[in-house]
């Protein structure tokens, strides 16, 4: 029997997780204070997820970059292709925050959108 120990994120608390493995099948999740501390460490254990956030370049806006992240989490093993992804993408100003920028990114099935409004500056005005 194989253990892997996780400091668990899924709420404040930050439990210290001990997940019991055979092999690819967890067996149990010690240490949690909620039921979803119990999934984050089964998750976890098999198939960690990860949020992004970062910048994308911008033409004629407010500032040279503007911050994006991902809707929802993608597999571990993948930050370094989402990534790759998001530092090929330029937008156009003007950007809307939520506004969809790269959709489906790398066939996840998660968009990576804005964080925030980013107004058109044209040059003159």
């Amino acid at each position: 029997m194989e253990e892997k120990s996780f400091i668990c994120t899924a709420c404040p608390m930050g439990c210290k997780l001990i997940v019991r493995m055979e092999g690819d099948e967890v067996i149990k999740v010690l240490g949690h204070r909620c039921k979803r501390g119990e999934t984050y460490g089964r998750q976890e254990a098999i198939a960690p997820q990860r949020m992004i956030a970062s910048t994308v370049r911008v033409v004629g806006g407010l500032h040279p970059l503007l911050p994006v992240y991902t809707k929802g989490s993608i597999p571990k093993r993948r930050i370094s292709d989402v990534l790759a992804a998001i530092r090929a993408v330029e937008v156009n100003a003007p950007v809307k925050a939520t506004q969809v920028i790269i959709p489906n990114v790398i066939g996840t099935g998660v968009d990576v959108i804005a964080s925030r409004d980013m107004p058109e500056v044209r040059d003159g005005n």
